[in-house]
This record gives C-alpha cells, sequence and structure tokens, in this order.
C-alpha cells in the first residue's frame, strides 16, 4: 500500500446504493490495509457507534447487482456472506475507533474525498439553477478548478484540461480548464 492514499483511490472504490454514496467493507479494508473481518470486528465491537443509517448490510439483490454489474466483485458470486455497506457517516465513526498512522492517513483521504464530491455536486446543483449569467461563469469556472484540482493532482502528465458544457434552452455555455503540471499555471476560458 502507498504511503498515501490519493484521491482515486477512494473515488474509483464508491458505488452508490440505496440512493447513498457508500463504500462497501472489502473495499474500506483494502484502503486501510487490513482483512476485511477486521473491519467488521470493530463495527461488532462497537454497536453502539453505528446506528442506523451509519452501515448496511445489502440484500441478496444488491449482491447480485453488483456481481452483475462489476467485475471487481466477482468474488462475491459464491460468498454466503453478504457485504456490508457504510455510509460517509459510517465511515467517520470508524475513522474514530481505527487509529494507526494508516488509518489516519487513510481517513483523511476518505473524508476529502467525499467533501469534494458533494461540493462539486453542490456547485453544479446550484449552477442548474442561476440564471445569473455572472453567477454561471463564477461556478463554472470554480467547478472546473476544482475538478481540475481533483482529477489532476496525482496524475502523472504535463497538463490536464477539464471541460464542462451546460446547454440551457437558449444559451449554451462551455468552460475550459487547462493546468500544466510544469508551472501548476491555470487557464480559464468561458465561451
Amino acid at each position: 500500500m502507498a504511503d498515501i492514499i490519493q484521491y482515486e483511490d477512494v473515488e474509483r472504490r464508491i458505488i452508490q446504493l440505496r440512493g447513498q454514496k457508500v463504500l462497501l467493507d472489502r473495499d474500506v479494508a483494502e484502503l486501510y490495509g487490513v482483512e476485511t473481518k477486521r473491519i467488521n470486528e470493530a463495527v461488532r465491537n462497537n454497536p453502539d457507534k453505528f446506528p442506523y443509517g451509519y452501515l448496511f448490510e445489502l440484500d441478496k439483490y444488491e449482491k447480485k447487482e453488483l456481481v452483475e454489474n462489476f467485475v471487481r466483485f466477482n468474488s462475491l458470486k459464491h460468498s454466503t456472506v453478504s457485504p456490508t455497506a457504510f455510509t460517509e457517516r459510517g465511515l467517520y465513526m470508524l475513522a474514530t475507533i481505527l487509529k494507526s498512522p494508516i488509518a489516519v492517513k487513510v481517513t483523511i483521504a476518505i473524508i476529502d474525498t467525499f467533501t469534494q464530491i458533494r461540493e462539486m455536486v453542490r456547485k453544479m446543483e446550484t449552477l442548474q439553477t442561476t440564471d445569473n449569467p455572472e453567477e454561471q461563469k463564477k461556478l463554472l469556472s470554480q467547478s472546473g478548478e476544482m475538478m481540475a484540482n481533483v482529477i489532476g493532482n496525482n496524475l502523472n502528465t504535463t497538463a490536464t484540461e477539464t471541460e464542462i458544457e451546460l446547454n440551457f434552452a437558449l444559451v449554451k455555455i462551455k468552460h475550459k480548464v487547462k493546468r500544466t503540471k510544469d508551472n501548476n499555471e491555470t487557464k480559464t476560458n468561458h465561451n
């Protein structure tokens, strides 16, 4: 496991179940560098810290859907144990139990990832509801820069370019953010 957990390490494991973004126990264990049973042990040993809404066990249908739609979950096909899904709140609570140096780094990466995703969603929702062109440009700029930061920070590339295009009834807004790795310069274009 790498010394520093990257945004992408967490983000690619997040799935949507029951209308929430969650991480499965096996993915949490992989991030923390422990066996899945250790994560579930921590939950069993601290039941008062995981009330309703903090985690849930997948039902047979959800488990089947994961196996059918994601190659990485093929090993669940013949498992007799249903995976546990941790909501954002459940992951925060798990962080209060796991105390190793790796656990601290992973917890920070998980919290940062969920925070960035939530902030991007908020900006995009606001962008869809505002009629003010100046506010739209500002939100586009912020969203594009945020995406460029999140996606481009840890890539081994010389430049990243993020483009957002929104089509409203009569107006088409296009926003492009280009960041070069060598001088970390950001250029923003609005059309």
